[in-house]
């Protein structure tokens, strides 16, 4: 008997910047800590909060009432990272620690700067090591180090005021992980690279999935039977995108549309080239175009035959 084939394996990265503007709470804080100085917010109970939060996550009531602690604290609790990742904030093996700072109640996460895991312990006085060039971010702190000072004075009232204050944030969000498809979907990637759809027919509802999912959502049983469809289809329906994506090497406009492929119980999605984004139509007959490399379609293009009919593919809108 002939084994399976190989299950595929890729390293993948998903990543965005975030972008958020920020309140009169999150703008001082921030903004304080260019100036070197750390706020938090003190509740109707008189507990003050680092991180400082708009509003009092017991009662939900409004907070405005900035306070400034020190820059020296107690860790409460920590793990020892020995293989830092690209962006942490130190390049050497580090503590991730929660420290709660001279006057606050609440523990601040951060990095530990410390020479192993025997040095850390919950108790160790830590201080905030600033960093060379600060911008009005969490990372102006660049970590904490072991302290042997004595504790700072309790909170002292802050109006939150500084020149030139920090009113958002962009933040660069990453995902970095290793994607394995499953057997279902190695299946179909592999009849791609041979310029295949296939897709897998439910043994019990009898509609056939594109892209294969290894078991038919709706009656719960493993999708075995395999089964080559297109490669033409008709547009479902589309839309019109108007705005450019980062790193990809599109003009807009363009239209990205549910294809419904020849024999395919299930709409995937394909971009429309070939035609003028306002001649795309629901209806539109559509054969793919392969990338340069063949291992898949590019984009879909006319056939040039009559339309669909509406009712041999309403189903599958």
């Amino acid at each position: 008997m002939t084994p399976p084939p190989e299950t595929l394996r890729a390293p993948l990265v998903v990543e965005f910047p975030f972008t958020r503007s920020l309140g009169p709470v999150q703008s001082a804080f921030l903004t304080g800590l260019r100036e070197r100085t750390v706020l938090g917010v003190r509740t109707a109970t008189g507990e003050v909060l680092v991180p400082p939060v708009e509003y009092d996550p017991a009662t939900a009531a409004e907070l405005r009432d900035l306070v400034e602690v020190g820059t020296t604290g107690t860790v409460t609790t920590w793990a020892w990272n020995p293989a830092p990742r690209p962006g942490q904030p130190l390049a050497t093996p580090f503590a991730w620690a929660l420290v709660r700072l001279d006057g606050a109640d609440t523990a601040l996460l951060h990095a530990l700067d410390a020479p192993g895991p025997e040095a850390v312990r919950t108790g160790l006085r830590v201080r905030v090591r600033w960093a060379a060039e600060r911008t009005g971010a969490i990372t102006d702190i660049a970590c904490f180090e072991p302290y042997e000072g004595d504790p700072a004075a309790g909170p002292a009232p802050h109006d939150g005021r500084f020149a030139d204050p920090v009113t958002g944030i962009v933040a660069a969000a990453r995902l970095d992980y290793t994607y394995s498809p499953g057997r279902a979907q190695t299946r179909y990637l592999r009849a791609l690279a041979e310029r295949r759809t296939v897709g897998e027919r439910c043994p019990s509802c009898a509609k056939v999935y594109v892209p294969p999912r290894g078991a038919c959502p709706t009656c719960g049983v493993a999708t075995t039977d395999q089964v080559e469809v297109g490669p033409r289809g008709t547009v479902t329906t589309y839309c019109i995108v108007n705005i450019k994506a980062a790193n990809l090497d599109i003009e807009v406009p363009y239209v990205y549309a549910h294809i419904a492929l020849d024999g395919a119980g299930l709409a995937l999605h394909g971009r429309i080239g070939g035609i003028p984004y306002n001649q795309v139509r629901m209806g539109l007959r559509v054969e793919p175009v392969w990338s340069e490399d063949g291992r898949y379609p590019d984009h879909y293009r006319p056939t040039g035959e009559p339309d669909a009919d509406y009712d041999t593919y309403k189903e599958l809108l």
